[in-house]
């Protein structure tokens, strides 16, 4: 039987009102009591169901996003796409913009649970949130790794790596680069790195590394990019995300390298804006609309407590958007 609230209030020793405004985080409460409200959650896997939210008068089946940034372009062509499937299945969406910031998504995830959310999909950067276990929702993780019961769809990040590591030697660059975003903000990162690394190294050759903080100003990284294109001289960069590897390009022609001539760079991500607005960039292209499909499909799936036929990690395949930055 599901619990109900008064379930929650018994066990906490709590009026029904105390865990109201608990989950609703309204007025003051100590400490001690918003934890023995967390704990009786937890311990009987409470979280507010849509025939409570329709005694509520709130008929809207909801979906909570919560996405580290949305400016990122692939971030934000991956938000829309999954906002417009969710509408087509009869849910509205709850758009969340956590900045890397676990304080600010721990409220979002108070807040989604207050408004009593049928789901969730995170592509957000911070882990070990009590609120992701206590929710009791049905979670669906995009290119972040979870314990089961939360499945993740992502991309295959490590071959993704290797793929621009062998196609910047197959081209005849020899002194690689690497410039890498957070590692520990962003684990999909980590396999990126991991892979390219693993190519060169299969080859007997050497890379330098560069590692650049997800908060990092534009300019800052600008600055960063620069000095080690001066210090290094590489003649081949691979940069772990599209952004990144814009700003590269940008640098490496006010220091007067000719771009593919001088320095091969290839990015990740291949959204349809640098697709479109950027032909110089050769990338390694994310099958986003495939993900976005199979984060949906999953999330579905699990609302329907069809959990049996899940898996816990969906890797997808990637490829090489060959362009300007790349030699023919």
């Amino acid at each position: 039987m599901q619990p109900k609230l008064k379930d929650v209030a018994k066990l906490a020793g709590v009026s029904v009102a105390t865990v109201s405004r608990v989950i609703n985080d309204r007025g003051y409460l100590s400490s001690g009591t918003k934890e023995k409200v967390y704990q009786a959650m937890r311990q009987l896997n409470y979280s507010p169901n849509s025939a409570a939210r329709a005694l509520r008068g709130k008929t809207f089946k909801l979906i909570g996003l919560i996405f580290a940034s949305v400016e990122n372009p692939l971030i934000a062509e991956a938000v829309q796409k999954i906002e417009n499937q969710l509408f087509e299945g009869g849910y509205k969406a709850i758009i969340c913009n956590s900045l890397d910031n676990p304080a600010k998504e721990q409220q979002y995830l108070k807040m989604l649970m207050a408004n009593q959310v049928d789901g969730i999909i995170t592509g957000s950067h911070n882990e070990g949130l009590k609120e992701y276990k206590m929710s009791g929702l049905p979670i669906v993780s995009y290119d972040r790794y979870f314990p089961s019961p939360i499945p993740t769809v992502s991309c295959d990040n490590a071959a993704g790596g290797k793929l621009a590591a062998n196609t910047l030697m197959d081209k005849g660059s020899e002194k690689l680069m690497l410039i890498s975003g957070s590692l520990e903000k962003i684990p999909r990162n980590a396999d990126r790195v991991t892979g390219f690394n693993q190519a060169v190294e299969a080859v007997g050759q050497k890379s330098a590394t560069v590692r650049l903080r997800f908060n990092d100003t534009p300019g800052i990284k600008r600055a960063m990019i620069r000095q080690q294109l001066s210090a290094y001289q590489p003649d081949g960069v691979f940069c772990t995300d599209d952004q990144t590897a814009l700003l590269c390009l940008q640098e490496a022609k006010s220091l007067g390298m000719k771009v593919p001539d001088d320095l091969q760079v290839i990015g990740f991500d291949g959204s349809q804006y640098v697709q479109q607005y950027h032909p110089e960039l050769s990338t390694i292209v994310q099958p986003i609309d495939d993900i976005v499909d199979l984060l949906v499909r999953i999330l579905f799936n699990r609302l329907e407590q069809n959990d049996d036929q899940l898996l816990d990690r969906y890797v997808l395949p990637i490829s090489l958007l060959q362009r300007g930055s790349l030699r023919k």
